[in-house]
């Protein structure tokens, strides 16, 4: 065969372009010249490999020979895969390598430079296969036919595999070294599997000859059982008989073990498995070959009370969960107040029944599967869960067939029980709320000052009472809820028929909540009842100390409470009783401990007049319905979702007890207590004087009666947003509004009224109130108020007709001030009250009853009454447009009556001018020297209207300030002029004094009303001094038109000129003067009637 080229870029130069060179043939199958871990192309000390002319690496001497040999034999080609038919060389270099490390590996220890790890021979057989697998898979198949694969190989032909035969003549000589390699490496094993076949051949040897030696004794047995021994049938009865003495033995022994158990399963509150301990003692006593047994008397009698016992502790420790009496219940409920010694409350307060979760109770209900029965959980302390341990609880007494018994007793200690977290809860919120801040709170009530928010002694008080104890009640309900659950699971278990009687408790414990709740809303909100009954039933003084009074059997007649803890003989007598309680009922030692304890008087509630019998914290007022419905009605509510479905209990009529007490009790009683504090506000002694808090409610002073007044009607529509809207109630706001108007003008009447002298009779008002009720006067003063007027022309002519009297005038300052007082008050409340008018449609009036229709009770509880009224939300009087009109009606006559009273300031200050000008000038003023002070009747006029002024500027406000003191300074002078004809007699001293008048009038009005001149009466009593030629002169200038004065006027004014001269005791002067006045007032005539 020819020489074939060389393949896949073979070179002369002995290296190749596929990446392969030729150090090695082993590259083939993925492994190098490093057969034993270590480099080079040699096994054991083999030069380190240098660079030579080759290639990468270069050659050594060993591969170059083996190559050299390989290259001079030209028939066989290189193998498929690239790699040269030197290998052979490199192969047998390692094979030759790796014999040697074999024979130094038991030799060498560890560390050995030469040495050859194991498992070498694997590797060189795994890479062999997976050469054959590349390139000689056809062979490894089943249907490879290895004759016709021999047949190919021969045939030189371009259809045969020639070219391939010394390819595969070296891939059978790497295989067969390999597999010599792998000899070479296991032939330790290969030796020691010898020996140990030759033991196993031993051991089966053995193991034949026991087995025929077992056979040949199997078969001397049978014989010897076949024949027949008449003494063993007694031997038989014998053993019979001691191995049932050996049971009754063994079950005495194992029964004086089980008080011991019993109670360490008791003590450790495992109550199902105690109980089965405990009925497996009792069937085991009970059997017929232990009835005549002695011995066991002692055991039957104490299983006998063990099994009463446990009951009692079952039941005993069902009602600590249910009445949340365990430490492990705390979580069921939320208190209310902060802490013992914080008497402030949170503000939001922090509500008990705010919870965003889903309930526990539901969640327990959820899981609970009642066709499963309940075991004893050892892993975990099953009484941190209150509702699963209630369920082993009753599935405990159910299996000892005493849940009967339990549900009879639970329906009888109910009220018991719930009297005691009453009374419990009472004492916690009174020791969380000292005793001053709730006598702060009544103070507070008694000065009517009534705050129906949170922040006084009162509400913090009750919301911390109510808020808390039904949190609780809630918790007890949820625990009800569970234990009808269970019990009536259970009872579907077994299949009971009668379950009825068993699940009574929740429709039971409705019934006393019920009782509870309306007890407790009628003790604080009742205010009538004997007073003594409700300091400690202390009897009154000056009572009958010879009257028998029946004795009051929940007092303690004595206690225990002087005992001595530390005397021996105590404690040795308790160590007894612990030492009894210990042997005949374990399990109640503990509980006894904790629950013994001398008697005291802390742990009794002294009932306060209460119908519940528990302690009043705070003093009872219809008012205390803000605070005492939204807790009812959400408790109320929150119970809806724990009432059974399958109890007879009605969900839509849950709240109708509650409906009947509002209606029924708390309406007519409401009525009353208004009326009664509106009518303590009108009779009280201080109702009409100043209120010395006047500026917390209004900017002027108001009556100490008024603001209690208003303060009443606000608290009153402050309750109405928690209860439902009802013209009756409107209705009374109403009528005590018309009774407050009618002793308010009462008042106002007796301010007014006129001092009769003798011999008058009748009731006469002032001047200004009579000219302030009506008529032409008072609408122009209306018309004032609102616009610019003058009402001086009708005050005049109305004096004229009917002359001012000393009577008539209001010069009492404390009058003054009192007409102030109230003409505020009426303003202020009229104010007021106009705030609190909100007209609705939905308002029902239940005073209204259509005929031949019972009156319905409606239903409260159906609105939104449960949330507490923020202090932020405006107050409001909910009214129909009917009642709106009544209302409307009251508020104006409130706003009436301040302007009748305003009206009487304004005309009684001019009354009282008039009155004191007018006396003033009756007289003469014929001085015979120059004076410096003014007339005694102008000065008491100033003191006057000093007076005035003050007690108007402090009590109104400005507006009505400037209303009643604008134009006073013109009535005085017009009056000063008009009233000049009452001056007798006039000479220029008398001239000069009244001058003097004028101005000191002038200087005191200019502090009272601004910019004042009596400018016209300064100018008249001028012109006297002129002379009466000038008068003429001047009207004949004038002809009247430019002097501002009447002829009237005029002609008093020259009448006064010549006064002094008419009035003189010479004949001559008079005569000459009445000629001389008579000329004069002729030609004022003539110039002022051309005028």
């Amino acid at each position: 065969m020819s020489q074939l080229p060389l393949r896949h870029g073979q070179t002369s130069s002995n290296e190749y372009v596929n990446g392969y060179h030729t150090n090695g043939s082993s590259d083939r199958y993925g492994y190098g010249n490093d057969h034993g871990g270590h480099s080079g192309g040699t096994s054991v000390g083999a030069p380190s490999r240098e660079r030579g002319d080759g290639g990468y690496g270069g050659f050594d001497d060993g591969f170059r020979s083996t190559y050299s040999s390989t290259q001079r034999s030209q028939a066989m080609p290189p193998s498929p895969g690239g790699l040269p038919t030197s290998a052979n060389g490199a192969w047998n270099e390692a094979h030759e390598g790796g014999d040697q490390e074999r024979n130094e590996r038991s030799r060498n220890s560890e560390g050995g430079t030469g040495r050859v790890t194991d498992g070498q021979g694997s590797r060189l057989i795994e890479d062999v296969l997976q050469y054959i697998q590349r390139d000689w898979d056809f062979m490894t198949r089943d249907d490879c036919v290895p004759v016709q694969v021999a047949l190919q190989l021969m045939d030189t032909s371009t259809l045969g595999r020639a070219d391939r035969y010394g390819d595969f003549q070296q891939t059978h000589e790497q295989l067969q070294r390999a597999l010599k390699v792998i000899v070479n490496e296991h032939h330790q094993g290969f030796n020691s599997s010898i020996g140990t076949f030759h033991k196993i051949q031993s051991s089966i040897q053995s193991s034949q000859t026991r087995v025929r030696t077992l056979k040949q004794s199997l078969t001397q047995g049978k014989a010897s059982l076949s024949t027949t021994k008449p003494e063993l049938k007694g031997l038989a009865t014998s053993s019979q008989m001691y191995d049932d003495m050996l049971q009754v033995l063994n079950q005495i022994e194992r029964l004086q073990l089980v008080p011991e158990i019993l109670d360490a399963r008791i003590s450790e509150k495992q109550f199902l498995t105690a109980v089965g301990v405990l009925q497996d003692a009792l069937r085991s006593i009970r059997r017929s070959e232990l009835e005549s047994v002695g011995a066991l008397n002692d055991l039957r009698v104490y299983f006998s009370n063990q099994e009463s016992a446990l009951t009692d502790i079952l039941i005993e420790e069902l009602h600590d969960h249910l009445y949340l009496k365990s430490p492990y219940c705390q979580d069921r409920w939320n208190s209310y107040g902060q802490g013992p010694n914080e008497t402030a409350m949170p503000d939001p307060p922090v509500k008990p029944f705010v919870n965003n979760g889903p309930r526990a109770v539901h969640t327990f209900l959820a899981k609970f599967n009642a066709m499963s029965p309940m075991i004893d959980d050892t892993s975990r302390n099953l009484e941190a869960d209150s509702f699963q341990y209630m369920q082993m609880i009753i599935e405990a007494l159910n299996k000892m067939g005493h849940l009967d018994i339990a549900v009879d007793r639970m329906v009888q200690r109910l009220p018991v029980e719930l009297f005691t977290v009453v009374d419990r809860t009472n004492s916690e919120v009174d020791y969380r709320h000292p005793s001053h801040v709730r006598s702060h709170g009544k103070t507070e009530r008694h000065s009517m000052n009534f705050n129906l928010g949170r922040s006084d002694g009162h509400g913090n008080v009750l919301h911390d009472l109510l808020w808390t104890l039904f949190s609780k009640f809630e918790a007890i309900a949820e625990g009800h809820r569970v234990v009808h659950e269970v019990i009536a699971g259970v009872l579907r278990r077994e299949g009971a028929q009668d379950a009825g009687s068993l699940t009574i408790g929740f429709r039971e414990l409705w019934k006393l909540y019920q009782s509870e709740i309306r007890s407790l809303l009628h003790d604080y909100l009742a205010t009538d009842g004997n007073t003594a009954y409700r300091s400690d039933h202390a009897p009154a003084r000056g009572a009958n100390i010879f009257q028998r009074n029946h004795r009051d059997k929940a007092k303690m007649m004595f206690k225990l409470s002087d005992i001595d803890k530390d005397s021996v003989d105590t404690n040795a007598e308790q160590d007894d009783l612990d030492h009894i309680l210990q042997s005949s009922v374990p399990g109640l030692v503990s509980k006894s401990k904790r629950r013994s304890g001398p008697i005291t008087d802390k742990g009794r509630s002294k009932p306060d007049g209460s119908a519940t019998g528990h302690k009043l914290l705070v003093e009872p007022s219809v008012f205390n319905m803000t605070l005492l419905l939204p807790p009812s009605l959400a408790f109320l509510q929150r119970l809806k979702d724990i009432v059974p479905p399958s109890s007879d209990i009605s969900i839509s009529t849950l709240t109708s007890f509650l409906d009947d007490f509002l209606v029924n009790i708390f309406q007519p009683q409401l009525d009353e207590t208004v009326t009664e504090l509106c009518t303590k506000t009108l009779i009280e002694l201080d109702a009409f004087q100043e209120d010395p808090q006047w500026s917390q409610h209004a900017r002027k002073p108001i009556f100490k009666g008024t603001s209690r007044f208003y303060g009443i009607i606000k608290a009153f529509c402050e309750m109405l947003d928690t209860i439902p809207q009802d013209q009756t109630f409107t209705q009374l706001i109403i009528t005590q509004m018309v009774t407050y108007y009618d002793k308010c003008f009462g008042w106002y009447k007796v301010l007014v009224t006129r001092a009769q002298s003798q011999g008058q009779g009748g009731v006469r008002l002032k001047a200004a109130a009579a000219l302030a009720e009506g008529g032409e006067v008072r609408e122009i003063l209306t018309t004032l108020w609102e616009a610019e007027g003058s009402e001086l022309q009708e005050l005049l002519g109305k004096s004229n007709e009917n002359p001012l009297e000393p009577y008539d005038i209001i010069s009492d300052r404390k009058s003054v001030a009192a007409l102030s007082i109230l003409y505020t008050s009426m303003r202020w409340l009229a104010s007021q009250l106009a705030r609190l008018r909100r007209v609705t449609d939905n308002a029902a009036d239940s005073a209204v009853q259509e005929p031949g229709k019972l009156r319905q009770s409606r239903r409260w509880t159906l609105l939104n009454a449960a949330q507490p009224r923020s202090p932020q939300l405006p107050v409001y009087l909910p009214m129909t447009p009917e009642t709106a009109e009544a209302f409307d009606g009251i508020v104006g006559s409130f706003r009436e009556l301040a302007m009748t009273v305003l009206c009487t300031l304004h005309i009684d200050i001019r009354c009282g001018i008039m009155h004191m000008i007018e006396r003033s000038l009756h007289g003469q003023y014929v001085l015979e020297q120059p004076t410096n002070d003014a007339d005694p009747g102008v000065l008491s006029l100033n003191s006057d209207l000093v007076s005035f002024d003050e007690n108007i500027t402090g009590y109104l406000r400005e507006r009505e300030h400037t209303f009643i003191t604008t134009g006073l300074g013109l009535l005085l002078d017009q009056l000063l002029v008009t009233n000049a004809s009452h001056i007798r007699s006039m000479n220029m001293n008398g001239c000069a004094r009244m001058q003097l008048n004028i101005l000191v009038l002038q200087q005191n009005l200019k502090n009272i009303e601004k910019d004042v001149e009596l400018k016209r009466s300064a100018q008249f009593f001028g012109l006297f001094t002129e002379g009466p030629n000038t008068i003429t002169s001047k009207a004949k200038e004038t002809h009247g038109k430019d002097l501002g004065y009447s002829y009237e006027e005029l002609k008093v004014l020259v009448e006064l000129c010549y006064s002094e001269g008419i009035n003189s005791p010479r004949r001559e002067v008079a005569v000459a003067a009445k000629r001389a006045l008579s000329d004069d007032l002729l030609a004022l005539s003539e110039h002022m009637w051309q005028t």
